[in-house]
Formats: C-alpha cells, structure tokens, sequence
C-alpha cells in the first residue's frame, strides 16, 4: 500500500493554482507546504490529501519526468465528473472524458487529464451507478 507520492513540476505556482483547483472535488486540500529549508534540496514542496493526511506531493527541486501516472480514488461518479470539470477550468487537459471503462470491470468510472507539466491524472470510483 502507498503511503504518499511526490511528482516534479515545473512552475510550483502553476501548480498550486492548478492542484488547489483540480483536487477540490475529490476531497483533496493542500496540508502542507516545505521550503528549501527543510527539504535541503532548494525548491518548494505541496502535500495534498484528505482528512489531513498529504499523499500526494508536487515539487520543483528536480526537472519533471514523462510517464508520471495517478489515480485517485473517489466515492461517487459525481466527484469523478467534478474533477474533471475542475481540472479542465484550472488549465488542464483532457485525456479522457468520464466514463465507464469495462475493460477494466464493469463500474470502473474514471475521467483523465493532464496537468500542466504533463502529468496524467486519473479520478476513479468503482460505484454502480
């Protein structure tokens, strides 16, 4: 089980305003943020998650990678197709709209989207309707 993941980004405050924006939805907040005093690598840190618990970091202390790939759960198909809207109006990219993807099982709704940087974000809920 994953405890947390960190992603690089290119501009910290592009993704903040993107992160803030496109995590909403799922529950997801900014926690915390590390400056280069802490991390003693230079750059800026944001740890996302719900109920308190940042799982998902974003920082810029080292150049962004491809094939970055993350699904976050969510509890209904509602929160899945918020997300997307959101992610979209925050600057992102579609990379496939909401939808039942039964290659995968039969309630697997997700939608897809790339941040920014590139990277693939995945809302997922695995509810019936």
């Amino acid at each position: 089980m994953l405890d947390h993941i960190g992603l690089a980004v290119s501009d910290i405050s592009r993704a903040r305003a993107f992160y803030d924006q496109a995590l909403r939805p799922l529950g997801y907040s900014l926690i915390m943020e590390t400056g280069p005093d802490v991390t003693h690598s230079g750059g800026t840190w944001l740890g996302y998650g719900p109920h308190g618990k940042p799982v998902l970091w974003v920082g810029d202390n080292i150049p962004p990678g491809r094939g970055y790939h993350v699904a976050l759960e969510a509890e209904s198909r509602e929160m899945v197709r918020a997300f997307h809207a959101a992610a979209l109006a925050a600057g992102g990219t579609d990379n496939g709209a909401p939808g039942v993807r039964e290659h995968y099982s039969p309630n697997y709704y997700a939608a897809f989207v790339f941040d920014p940087d590139g990277i693939n974000l995945e809302a997922v809920c695995y509810a019936p309707e």
